[in-house]
């Protein structure tokens, strides 16, 4: 069972799985989720589902060797992942995965 939150704020059904945030920039990808519930042992696996149950991601994320992009960060429980076990990091139900794309910009 997964658990989606539309951008009216709207939910589904829960899980005791991952909960994703869905950082504004993607939301066109997933028809303006901005969270939802996965089950996965790790990073990869969340990605991979993700990609699954909203093919307009496929790439937004991972390059093609399947990489993390450079300017996509992924935080688990608040953790940049690249300091934990990147996107083999373990996920256990009720963490939080969050999205974060890089902003750049200034002078």
């Amino acid at each position: 069972m997964t658990m989606e939150t539309n951008a009216s704020g709207q939910a589904g059904a829960r899980s005791g799985g991952v909960r994703v945030r869905i950082p504004t920039p993607l939301r066109s990808a997933t028809d303006g989720v901005s969270e939802v519930a996965i089950d996965s042992p790790n990073v990869a696996g969340v990605i991979a589902q993700l990609e699954q149950r909203y093919p307009g991601m496929r790439g937004r994320l991972r390059d093609e060797a399947g990489e993390l992009r450079r300017f996509v960060n992924l935080y688990v429980n608040g953790e940049d992942v690249r300091f934990l076990n990147g996107l083999e990091t373990d996920l256990t139900p009720g963490d939080e995965l969050s999205i974060v794309p890089a902003v750049a910009g200034g002078r």
